[in-house]
């Protein structure tokens, strides 16, 4: 899925939370969304999953049927766009009195799954659930913060998306398991041609998995860089002074 962003602009009170003039993600693409606490990277998710609204601008997808001329369609307008996203922003997007099984079930009905195909969809999720998820018999809110950002992701992914968007998505899990994360990403962008945008404060994993990588400081992006072969890491290593 294209993405592309035009005179998009979210402030709160007097300060700017988002300001991009104009910005393409291509379809395919791995992006890597990096910044310091405050450069927006999760306000700007919030304003493409139209989640809050922006004062200015526009964020448009252009989603492809079949063989046909992607349809473009603004999310702010139209609803079509959520039955091909995927999403995992925080604890928010989760039914917390539900078990982790009731959580996929439902998310899986909500985009035309039957039982067994959602069932199908979660096996590939094995060791990356680490037998710590399934068969725990209580519900998602008495689990750690690391298994609930594993049912997160993985709901996220039930759909098969041809747009996933992760906030922080390594936060809370252990380094198997981020290990885990980013074969899965990088597996399914591989298989499935998907657009996947992630944000993280940790720059090592994010040279890891992203083809491109965007710097946001102060709601803007200030540097778009190819990162190829990790070749994005000197400059946001000199940018972050490490």
């Amino acid at each position: 899925m294209d993405i592309s962003i035009n005179t998009l602009k979210k402030t709160f009170g007097d300060k700017i939370a988002v300001d991009i003039n104009s910005f393409t993600i291509n379809s395919g693409d791995i992006l890597g969304l990096v910044g310091n606490n405050g450069a927006g990277k999760t306000t700007l998710f919030r304003l493409m999953l139209d989640l809050i609204k922006a004062e200015n601008g526009q964020v448009s997808m252009f989603i492809a049927h079949n063989d046909s001329t992607p349809e473009e369609i603004n999310p702010a307008k139209s609803e079509d766009w959520k039955t091909v996203t995927g999403a995992y922003i925080d604890e928010g997007f989760l039914i917390d009195f539900l078990t982790p099984e009731e959580y996929f079930s439902f998310v899986g009905k909500v985009n035309g799954l039957t039982e067994n195909e959602t069932n199908e969809r979660i096996k590939p999720f094995t060791h990356f659930m680490n037998g710590e998820i399934l068969g725990q018999k209580k519900l998602i809110r008495n689990f750690s913060a690391g298994n609930k950002q594993k049912v997160g992701i993985i709901s996220a992914l039930i759909n098969h998306p041809q747009l996933l968007i992760l906030d922080e998505p390594f936060n809370f899990l252990d380094p198997t398991s981020q290990n885990s994360l980013k074969h899965i990403l990088k597996e399914y962008n591989t298989l499935s041609g998907a657009t996947i945008i992630i944000s993280s404060h940790n720059l090592a994993h994010t040279i890891d998995i992203s083809s491109r990588i965007a710097l946001l400081e102060n709601g803007r992006i200030i540097k778009d860089l190819p990162n190829i072969d990790g070749c994005a890491q000197k400059e946001l290593e000199d940018y972050f002074g490490q």
